[in-house]
């Protein structure tokens, strides 16, 4: 995973001096074009104590609600050689980061702050089992009490850079 990130991070700084506009079709790269520069983010910030599963899990919970949320970061759908058909993915990668629960409630205020598309994860959605639930777990606290887990935050890339400031990639 890490080698992906970082051979994507090369193909990204290469594009830069290539790229002024916003996105482009996706399947540059794989068809001799050059890589695609996106403007904006999809970053998922993980609290550094959680146990693997939870992490996989609230990182699939907040994924789920950006395609809905924002639209156009869903590219169209897949279909293979045999014209088998799957359903549309993000059109561009979800970086994963993570920090200390004082990281993720600083990032979670810079978020409100800027107004930017987010999803949050609080501890007591590990004990809930149905939307409804998690929905009024969440509404029964104020923001800034939050036992925040997870956030996801999209938006224009120096916007989410800056939210993210003092957290790290997950290993």
């Amino acid at each position: 995973m890490q080698r992906t990130y970082k051979t994507w991070r090369r193909a990204d700084r290469q594009s830069r001096s290539m790229r002024t506009t916003a996105e482009t079709d996706t399947t540059a790269g794989v068809t001799g074009e050059a890589p695609v520069r996106f403007d904006t983010k999809i970053a998922v910030l993980l609290r550094d104590d959680l146990e693997p599963w939870q992490r996989l899990n609230v990182t699939a919970f907040l994924v789920s609600g950006l395609g809905t949320g924002a639209p156009e970061v869903v590219g169209e759908p897949y279909e293979d050689a045999d014209g088998t058909p799957y359903l549309p993915m993000f059109r561009q990668p979800v970086l994963v980061f993570e920090g200390s629960k004082e990281t993720l409630t600083a990032a979670h205020g810079r978020a409100l702050s800027r107004s930017l598309p987010r999803a949050v994860f609080t501890s007591d959605l590990f004990a809930t089992g149905n939307d409804r639930d998690n929905r009024a777990a969440v509404r029964a606290v104020p923001a800034d009490q939050l036992d925040l887990v997870g956030l996801l935050v999209h938006g224009p890339r120096n916007a989410v850079d800056k939210v993210l400031k003092g957290a790290r990639m997950h290993p």
